[in-house]
């Protein structure tokens, strides 16, 4: 099958920040668009049962998708590829109500799938679906905060299911949508900083960040190791991640230097850029951390078909690194005196200039659902949908078995 749509996504979160789903977004590229393509989400469906259902293992471990539908694309039978369990169809707010449609849901409710309304407005003619869907999800950015208790309020009256604030951007909204007693939440606040002030990096962080510098600069090993053996935290750690069950070793390594020659200085480097993106014990950072794992394992595979491995490594760092500021509640800039980085890394980070920006931008605009911006860098990389869409969902995979959230 030949992909023709671009996949993006955005978290869904509890009201502790746990990740609990994806909401999955599809759009067709602009050639398929001018070429007036029938049943527009059709495609999408068609990767997501291609690439979710039968190839991909990251939805089957425990996550769900959110998934938007048009009304013809609820109507085709091409849905119930996809798992029940593991999935929520989203009523888009453009879906007219009929008697067609409540019984189409009726129907696939009997086979175990679940609903959420979209964008949702408390008109009468939505009343006959609200005892057949299992999330109602409301748009926060709509009205004023006091606007937006009423609405809760009155939706709570006619409804027994769970609610999800979407388009949650800061911390007083989300503490307000708890506050009334919404169970999830999705949008721009639970994977951007909000304000990023020129405060202190953490004595921990300097530790990751200063043997960072000394693996970039390839020191000797000894003096490395004489490092590491001066954090009893961090020497438990490495060992413990060289024991487990990634590496497959005979025996047991008990010593940093065993450790060391175990593991080499590239994956050491990447192992310290996770430890460096996981230092922060903020409520949303666990999710944050995910993201820009998310990030540098996606631009990773991006390049692995064009790229030798020294700039998928360096890549992998961008997509890591990207993050950061908020991470560590500092500027870029500062952080990277600390943490000399390649020159095209850097340029990325810093400026969104260079060869590594393209990749950059394709994987912020794919968690802020920017389809424009998809596409237009995509083009710039020689991409295409399939591509794209599998590297996302390789990468979640991979992000879940790190257990940052």
């Amino acid at each position: 099958m030949n992909t023709v749509s671009y996949l993006a996504r955005q978290p869904i979160v509890d009201k502790e920040h746990r990740l609990v789903a994806y909401e999955l977004l599809f759009r067709q590229t602009e050639s398929c668009r001018s070429a007036d393509i029938q049943n527009p989400l059709q495609a999408g469906v068609e990767v997501i049962s291609n690439t979710l259902c039968l190839g991909t293992d990251w939805l089957l471990q425990g996550s769900q998708a959110f998934i938007n539908l048009d009304e013809s694309t609820l109507m085709c039978d091409f849905i119930t590829l996809l798992p029940p369990q593991h999935v929520v169809f989203e009523i888009l707010e453009t879906v007219k109500v009929s008697p067609v449609l409540v019984a189409r849901i009726q129907e696939l409710r009997q086979h175990g799938y679940r609903f959420a309304l979209d964008d949702f407005v408390c008109l009468p003619e939505y009343q006959p679906l609200m005892p057949l869907v299992d999330y109602i999800k409301l748009d926060v950015l709509e009205q004023p905060p006091a606007k937006t208790v009423e609405i809760i309020r009155h939706v709570r009256t006619l409804f027994s299911g769970k609610l999800l604030a979407e388009k949650v951007e800061s911390r007083e909204m989300f503490e307000l949508c708890k506050g009334e007693g919404v169970e999830y939440f999705q949008g721009y606040y639970f994977a951007h900083p909000e304000n990023i002030a020129n405060k202190t990096i953490k004595p921990t962080q300097l530790t990751v960040l200063a043997l960072m510098n000394q693996v970039r600069a390839c020191e000797d090993l000894k003096q490395i190791e004489e490092s590491l053996r001066r954090d009893a935290a961090l020497t438990i750690r490495l060992l413990r991640f060289v024991n487990s069950a990634s590496f497959s070793l005979a025996h047991q390594v008990h010593s940093v230097r065993q450790a060391l020659t175990v593991i080499g200085l590239q994956s050491l480097y990447r192992w310290l850029s996770l430890l460096l993106v996981t230092a922060s014990e903020q409520a949303t950072m666990p999710l944050l951390a995910r993201t820009a794992a998310c990030r540098g394992r996606i631009c990773e595979l991006l390049a692995s078909r064009q790229h030798n491995l020294q700039i998928q490594d360096e890549l992998f760092i961008t997509g890591m690194f990207s993050l950061l500021d908020a991470l560590l509640d500092a500027p870029m800039a500062t952080i990277l005196e600390r943490t000399p980085v390649p020159g095209p890394v850097a340029e990325a980070l810093l400026h969104r200039r260079g060869p590594y920006a393209p990749y950059l931008n394709l994987v912020e605009s794919c968690e802020n659902q920017n389809f424009a911006g998809i596409e237009r860098s995509a083009n710039i990389l020689g991409l295409d949908p399939a591509e794209i869409n599998a590297a996302q969902l390789q990468a979640l995979a991979w992000a879940d078995g790190l257990a940052l959230a």
